[in-house]
């Protein structure tokens, strides 16, 4: 493998600038390990024509984008089968835009589970997607096929989104870096399905990379504001290695209890995080997942993945009525609420990003399993920035990463703790 496809796309621009590569070689590059890659870990459902890059400070740098985010003349499935012939997209998703006026160019749409509902990537149209430091483990979900690129140095980053942790979990599963922003910090046109109702607060499209360095650079662009600049020396953190509803592995335990002592971090249990999942479950199967099931109709989707069945079968125990739906916001008010009184105390918290490192395909829908996921739903609860580093591997060579949030619109913050803690550990490492 060449190694400028493992720097960060940051360098990768400096490189082009400097006139040490051209973009049509890098790109070129990009797509020939795509080729290498792809028959083992099927991150990658089409491999798109690079277009001429805009100058800019990405300028001709490329990027995957995940396959329910619009890109201008390709169609977009968002992994359903009622989609399977769906028509070009007629215009790119306003994030995708925006990378294309800093001069990146998009190579690469990337796999997903059924409708984006699973924490692992597989489908009816595309099939499975593998983690590429142990094939036999899932990449995670819903991003799960461009967390498994992006590890393998098949683009340097690119998009995904996150309504329980689909940017997040993956990261920590192949061992990248990924922001999912405050909820409504990033424009959403152009995604599939497309926001809608009370989830609203949930989710948020966010960038994935192998380097931090590129997180930063991407949010200004992706949200057409200033970035902050903090230093983590400078934060009060706090950290928790249990939430008291799924407890972690011991390796997890390790790793952030050795990321939070680096930095300095006090050990804190925040109010509430052990309802973390029932409040995401109250959130999104009030209807029962009657919502979901409808618009599977009306798109014509009339097979449908085990995964996303499975899921569909956890919301049924969440089915409320008019009286049960106030009560289930009243007390996800209140949690939020306790939260933001909590962070007084603190610029941000550490914690697992989920209970174990990646699981073996077709068991995240266990419950000893799906539960573990609470980790990082707490931070869609709360439309709060959140952000996972690897920080450690664990005995089986798998990534372990830490989460990090902050409160609302500090995304700087979350990117300084970040930041260190790549500093410290290291980061992303080449699978083998």
């Amino acid at each position: 493998m060449n190694e400028i496809l493992a720097l960060s796309g940051v360098e990768q621009a400096r490189l082009i600038r400097e006139r040490k590569i051209s973009s049509e070689e890098l790109i070129r590059e990009h797509i020939q390990r795509i080729i290498e890659i792809n028959p083992s870990i099927n991150a990658v459902i089409e491999v798109l024509p690079p277009a001429p890059p805009r100058p800019g400070p990405l300028s001709g740098v490329p990027f995957s984008v995940k396959d329910s985010i619009q890109i201008q003349g390709f169609p977009c499935t968002a992994g359903t089968y009622g989609y399977r012939n769906a028509p070009k997209s007629e215009r790119d998703a306003t994030l995708v835009a925006h990378l294309r006026a800093a001069g990146a160019v998009p190579i690469a749409r990337t796999n997903l589970p059924d409708l984006l509902f699973a924490f692992e990537t597989d489908n009816l149209l595309f099939g499975r997607t593998n983690n590429p430091y142990d094939l036999s483990k899932t990449p995670g979900g819903s991003s799960g096929g461009e967390a498994a690129l992006i590890a393998s140095c098949g683009s340097p980053f690119g998009l995904g989104s996150d309504a329980a942790g689909s940017v997040r979990l993956p990261a920590h599963y192949c061992g990248i870096a990924s922001l999912k922003p405050t909820s409504g910090r990033l424009d959403r046109t152009g995604h599939v399905p497309p926001a809608s109702g009370w989830i609203e607060r949930l989710w948020q499209i966010g960038p994935m990379a192998r380097r931090v360095e590129d997180l930063c650079a991407m949010v200004p662009i992706l949200s057409g504001t200033q970035h902050l600049h903090c230093d983590a020396r400078d934060l009060k953190l706090a950290y928790f290695i249990d939430n008291g509803f799924a407890e972690p592995d011991n390796e997890t335990q390790v790793t952030v209890t050795q990321a939070a002592q680096a930095l300095g971090a006090i050990e804190s249990l925040p109010p509430g995080v052990d309802r973390a999942y029932e409040m995401e479950m109250m959130l999104l199967g009030a209807d029962g997942g009657d919502g979901v099931r409808e618009f599977l109709r009306s798109i014509g989707t009339d097979q449908t993945h085990p995964l996303l069945d499975a899921w569909l079968e956890k919301l049924e125990e969440y089915r409320t009525d008019l009286k049960g739906f106030a009560s289930y916001w009243a007390e996800i008010d209140h949690n939020c609420a306790a939260l933001s009184a909590y962070l007084k105390q603190f610029d941000a918290i550490l914690s697992p990003a989920a209970a174990h490192p990646a699981l073996p395909h077709r068991t995240s829908v266990e419950d000893k399993n799906f539960k573990g996921f609470s980790y990082t739903m707490a931070y869609n609860v709360t439309g709060w920035p959140a952000a996972v580093v690897r920080c450690g591997t664990s005995s089986g060579g798998l990534p372990i990463g830490v989460q990090i949030a902050a409160a609302p619109w500090r995304e700087d913050i979350v990117l300084a703790v970040a930041l260190r803690l790549e500093e410290i550990f290291g980061g992303w490492q080449s699978p083998t």
